[in-house]
């Protein structure tokens, strides 16, 4: 649980320092990118979350590799979390700050779950249904799950939304007791 707090605390703080400076989008795109560079690099993963090397080098190493190549307050954070030793959370960090960004710009996500995969012409009719229904702008993946009969099954910020056939049989099979 404190997990979580740390990741919503330092999300929402990036969050609003990037509004204050009007640099959501930037600091996300480059804040992926430093992500990405993490999972390329292992050695480098390990070496910002290892407790015994000192904040002063993790800040020089990072410092050498990221300046002039991202935002001075995205490498700022990055700095505040070495201070603080959360350089762990990092990635669930900026899944909070880009939920935040999606969130402010009325964008969800979701999955649908089918059989078998969808088309990209069904995925943007199920979308645009799916933010129709739910009053704001969805973008979905799909996932095949076999132990659906037929139909699909809808997951978006917790809502389900379900047209599968197994539902249809349950819902008849309830009928049928009740009567």
């Amino acid at each position: 649980m404190a997990e979580l707090t740390v990741d919503l605390t330092y999300g929402t703080a990036l969050f609003e320092a990037a509004k204050e400076t009007d640099k959501k989008d930037l600091i996300l795109e480059e804040a992926t990118e430093v992500l990405g560079v993490f999972m390329q690099e292992p050695d480098l993963h390990d070496f910002i979350n290892y407790p015994g090397i000192s904040a002063k080098e993790k800040k020089a190493v990072m410092k050498e590799i990221f300046s002039g190549r991202i935002c001075d307050e995205l490498l700022n954070f990055i700095y505040v979390l070495i201070d603080k030793g959360r350089t762990m959370h990092m990635e669930k960090i900026i899944k909070v700050y880009k939920h935040l960004v999606d969130a402010e710009e009325g964008l969800s996500y979701g999955t649908v779950y089918s059989v078998i995969s969808l088309t990209d012409d069904r995925m943007k009719e199920l979308e645009e249904e799916t933010s129709k229904l739910m009053k704001t702008n969805v973008r979905l993946t799909n996932e095949t799950d076999p132990k659906l009969i037929g139909g699909i099954k809808i997951l978006v910020e917790g809502k389900l939304i379900d047209a599968s056939v197994r539902k249809k049989f349950d819902d008849l099979e309830s009928q049928m007791n009740l009567g």
